[in-house]
């Protein structure tokens, strides 16, 4: 994890969005920004949100939350690590997971995307197919398989946010220990 230069919380258009099950990746880098006291900024030039704060070995990390939609959000994050010469295998890409119940948490390395739009888009659209580092935050999935785009794009239920608010936590407290160690 030390060669992590950029967290990238995947959501839709934080406006519409932002309560929304698709956006816990977000949510992570919210809550990851105001842990390091620092303020995510609106940035044009990359279309999202963008901070930074700078581990114990006074390395730079920066943090994004793309405004873009979910399956085009490759482009937006593109813009971001070109401009700061960021590898694929050094972004670490903080997202929700259907097959992880809420309150779960999975580090994964790897390249696949297991359904997910936004990991797809970026798979699809980075030149280097490298691993790369993905914090995955489970959300659940429902009942009916035709209903997953509605889930995903609608609230939990308070129960549910409880759970993945902890799991988010549990998420910041494992960042920062392999970041800083």
């Amino acid at each position: 994890m030390k060669n992590i230069k950029l967290i990238v919380g995947l959501a839709n258009p934080i406006i519409k969005y932002n309560k929304t099950r698709h956006n816990v990746g977000s949510w992570f880098v919210q809550n990851l920004a105001r842990f390091y006291n620092q303020i995510l900024r609106k940035n044009k030039k990359f279309l999202g949100y963008t901070g930074f704060f700078f581990s114990n070995f006074k390395k730079k990390v920066y943090l994004f939350i793309p405004n873009v939609f979910m399956n085009i959000n490759a482009r937006s994050i593109m813009l971001f690590s070109k401009f700061y010469q960021i590898a694929l295998n050094e972004i670490l890409v903080v997202h929700d997971e259907l097959d992880l119940n809420p309150g779960k948490v999975r580090l994964k390395l790897g390249f696949g995307h297991n359904g997910h739009n936004g990991i797809r888009n970026i798979i699809d659209m980075f030149p280097e197919k490298s691993s790369f580092l993905r914090i995955q935050i489970g959300i659940g999935r429902p009942h009916q398989k035709e209903k997953v785009s509605d889930f995903v794009l609608s609230s939990p239920f308070p129960e549910e946010k409880f759970l993945i608010e902890k799991s988010i936590c549990n998420a910041i407290n494992m960042v920062h220990s392999l970041i800083n160690s």
